[in-house]
């Protein structure tokens, strides 16, 4: 392994949150002076915003001809955004969930993860589901901003609202730095790509790994870092809505573009759907039920999530390098983890569900 690759995948990191941090920040200043709510901005700005290193890394990965590291990454950072950056958020700060958020958008990120299971079945991203995928991006976009949803405020009212700072009505300053957020995630893409691609031929591991793991916890580190910050303001619903907007953006977005602009069609590995594409609905799945309980994501509920991203990791980990340790961990998990996580999931739905009945008949 060469200490150029090296340097050339910790740069490109750095540049990528750099830039991220820039994008957001504009888009954020800019959404803020235009009197956006606090979830809308998270569901929207934030979120598109915060997808842009998935977005620069699969475009640079498409062009270089290995687009593997592109769907590794959309669906290892959804997967990461959920298990890594809500438990992570959530162990700050015990998050509030906008009721908007479990009635509409995360049973819409349900559906665009099962939709990309559909579309995938046939072992590729074609063309044609790129441009399935774009017009449901056109479609969400329209239907997030539209102006009965700015009146919409969420189940907060604790929480004080988002962008009140003095600059925030500078759009020439906010502009500047939306494009200075652009040129360094060019820039940290490429890098990122070209280190990452290098160390995946050192290493004798697939593409695929690459793009679930290394790259994707990568370019999910605006995520992240917008997300543990939002909690630790108090702006909580930003939190949760970056996530899911983010998720949604991945797939109707950033892979839907990603297929319109291959040379060819992205090949979808069988690995990919028989498990990890699965994980990923799954993943969405858990989601809802942890939602419910009082529309709050407890801390106890966020070391759970870290937990399950920790097995998986292990799993894809064990599982590329074939180690010895493979079968008995496979024994653990199907008989001991499995069960106590899918447990753990059906108590919490039946006590929010008593909950809700219990508050509506009081």
């Amino acid at each position: 392994m060469s200490l150029l690759a090296l340097l050339l995948f910790g740069l490109g990191l750095v540049l990528l949150v750099a830039g991220a941090e820039l994008l957001v920040r504009g888009a954020l200043r800019l959404a803020s002076s235009l009197r956006v709510s606090p979830l809308i901005i998270g569901l929207t700005v934030v979120a598109w915003g915060t997808s842009a290193p998935e977005l620069a890394v699969n475009i640079q990965s498409t062009i270089q001809g290995v687009p593997r590291v592109a769907l590794g990454n959309v669906i290892g950072s959804n997967i990461f955004n959920i298990l890594v950056i809500l438990g992570l958020s959530a162990l700050v700060a015990p998050l509030v969930v906008a009721r908007q958020i479990v009635r509409r958008d995360m049973p819409l990120m349900i559906a665009v993860s099962v939709l990309l299971l559909v579309l995938s079945l046939d072992g590729e991203i074609s063309l044609t589901d790129g441009l399935i995928l774009l017009a449901g991006m056109v479609v969400y976009t329209g239907w997030s901003i539209r102006p009965t949803q700015r009146a919409e405020q969420p189940n907060r009212e604790d929480v004080p609202p988002i962008g009140h700072t003095r600059r925030s009505g500078r759009t020439p300053a906010n502009v500047l730095f939306i494009l200075a957020g652009l040129g360094l995630l060019t820039l940290g893409s490429r890098w990122l790509v070209d280190g990452s691609v290098a160390i995946a031929e050192a290493l004798g591991v697939s593409k695929l790994i690459v793009g679930l793991t290394i790259v994707a916890a990568g370019t999910s580190l605006p995520e992240a870092a917008t997300s543990v910050v939002a909690s630790l303001r108090g702006e909580r619903d930003i939190a949760v809505g970056n996530v899911v907007g983010s998720n949604i953006a991945n797939i109707l977005g950033v892979l839907g573009v990603t297929g319109v602009i291959a040379p060819a069609s992205i090949p979808v590995p069988p690995v990919a759907l028989r498990l990890d594409i699965p994980v990923m609905i799954a993943v969405a799945l858990a989601c809802l039920p942890i939602s419910l309980t009082g529309y709050r994501i407890a801390r106890w509920e966020g070391a759970f999530l870290l937990t399950i991203y920790l097995a998986f990791v292990t799993y894809v980990l064990l599982n590329a390098l074939q180690h010895e340790a493979m079968p008995t961990y496979l024994t653990i998990m199907k008989f001991f983890a499995i069960p106590i996580a899918i447990v753990t999931l059906l108590v919490t739905s039946i006590n929010a569900y008593w909950e809700r009945r219990h508050s509506t008949g009081s």
